[in-house]
């Protein structure tokens, strides 16, 4: 099973299960993940939900399959668009318990939570642009709300990978983790889970609109769109692929 959800009392953890392509998020995989939030928003046994992955990492992107031959036309009309603002919907406490790699897409949905809890191994980033990309579901923008546009700019612009201590001490993380970040998030959760579900489902929306209403989510979208057909797109990939040194030529 792809998706694992488990019921433990007054939460709900979801477990990200596709070890063979380190649990990266395609399109049909992340519209379950969108329709199953949708159904536990509605479940009044649901207090918050764990987001984790399986088997050592959390999610290491997108399917870079899906993204090769895909043009700015199809992107624009991309259902992965609504798959991300049904995710970022869920009204209810989210909490990403994050191990290994949470890369581009993965760490977008990581930062879609609203409490993040890093393990030990945790390494984090939105290397997109080595790929000839950038980063399409918000993830630049709110990167940006939480450490700022100069450490933001060397996630996007490098494509670094930061490691779990820098990315907690940067305030990307509300929790680190001595050991798998999935014991200390279901405490959390077990915590969260005693509280005023009302009280807890109005905070999370006024934090939201607080930090999020300012941001160019727009401008960011349109930017990935239009890189679609990009000649650059297509070196990144297939030197992805070859594993060798991209030779872009801004085409």
């Amino acid at each position: 099973m792809e998706l694992c959800v488990e019921h433990h009392g007054g939460w709900v953890s979801l477990t990200l299960n596709r070890p063979e392509v380190r649990n990266a998020l395609n399109t049909t995989f992340l519209g379950r993940i969108a329709a199953t939030l949708k159904q536990l928003a509605a479940d009044d046994g649901c207090r918050l939900v764990v987001i984790a992955g399986a088997q050592g990492h959390f999610a290491a992107g997108a399917d870079i399959g899906e993204i090769e031959h895909k043009t700015q036309a199809e992107a624009a009309l991309d259902p992965r668009k609504q798959h991300w603002a049904d995710i970022r919907a869920f009204p209810k406490p989210m909490i990403a318990a994050v191990d290994g790699y949470a890369l581009g897409g993965g760490f977008e949905l990581a930062l879609m939570s609203d409490l993040m809890v890093l393990g030990p191994t945790a390494r984090l980033g939105l290397p997109e642009t080595t790929l000839g990309l950038m980063p399409g579901a918000g993830g630049g923008q709110r990167l940006m709300s939480l450490v700022g546009r100069m450490r933001a700019g060397r996630i996007v612009l490098t494509g670094e990978v930061i490691d779990a201590t820098t990315a907690f001490h940067w305030g990307i993380a509300s929790h680190l983790a001595d050991g798998p970040a999935f014991p200390d998030a279901a405490a959390l959760a077990e915590k969260i889970s005693q509280r005023a579900p009302r009280a807890m489902a109005a905070a999370k929306q006024a934090l939201i609109a607080g930090d999020e209403a300012s941001l160019a989510f727009a401008t960011e979208r349109s930017g990935f769109e239009l890189l679609m057909d990009s000649t650059d797109k297509a070196e990144g990939i297939a030197a992805f692929r070859a594993k060798r040194p991209p030779r872009f030529t801004g085409r």
